[in-house]
């Protein structure tokens, strides 16, 4: 048997690619509060102020008149997550320098929180897949795809458009396949299941 390779929604995907509007409105919010403090401090830098101020409405166009497009085009999230990292560090560090700590340390917390989503959402680029293999399940998750050994499997249930699986602690993972399976792909998956785990352990989704 050949390994076999089926694109899936992701649950954790999903997830990150909804919650990526809200984390770039929140990353504007803080932005455009920091360039109006910023311009109503004595030590006015213009040019800095402006740069948050347009880089902050960007961000707000983004988000509401291209909330579609961060999903279709990948690289224009990141690029966008990229400035947030780097005003986010910058602001920090000025912070520091000009003797507020906890506000500096707070941004530069940012910082890592933000540059831990770019590095997730990396993956956003490419399809999610589920792949069965000889030694075992590669499945989709974040930040990095998971390895199951067969070991660490209890079972397996699947539909033409559906998979689920079963781990060795009691954790069900469910995945919604992109494209139905054919007649063939299902039968090859299971007679990957019936080989490493057995009889009874390959069964139909909802009761098929």
């Amino acid at each position: 048997m050949d390994s076999i390779s089926l694109p899936v929604v992701s649950p954790a995907f999903e997830r990150l690619k909804r919650n990526g509007v809200w984390l770039h409105s929140l990353a504007a919010t803080l932005l455009l509060a920091h360039a109006f403090s910023h311009f109503r401090s004595e030590n006015t830098h213009t040019l800095y102020f402006w740069c948050l101020l347009f880089i902050s409405l960007d961000i707000f166009l983004l988000v509401i008149a291209g909330r579609d497009l961060l999903g279709q085009v990948p690289r224009v999230n990141l690029f966008f997550r990229c400035v947030e990292i780097i005003f986010f560090f910058c602001i920090g560090v000025l912070m520091i320098n000009e003797g507020n700590e906890l506000t500096g340390i707070v941004h530069l917390l940012l910082t890592i929180g933000y540059g831990y989503l770019f590095y997730c959402e990396r993956a956003l680029r490419r399809t999610e897949t589920l792949s069965f293999h000889h030694t075992g399940i590669t499945i989709p998750s974040l930040p990095e795809s998971r390895f199951l050994y067969w070991t660490h499997v209890n079972g397996v249930k699947m539909a033409y458009d559906h998979i689920d699986i079963l781990t060795s602690g009691e954790e069900k993972l469910e995945y919604a396949l992109r494209v139905n399976l054919s007649f063939d792909q299902l039968e090859h998956v299971k007679a990957f299941c019936h080989h490493y785990l057995g009889t009874g352990t390959c069964g139909a989704w909802r009761g098929q």
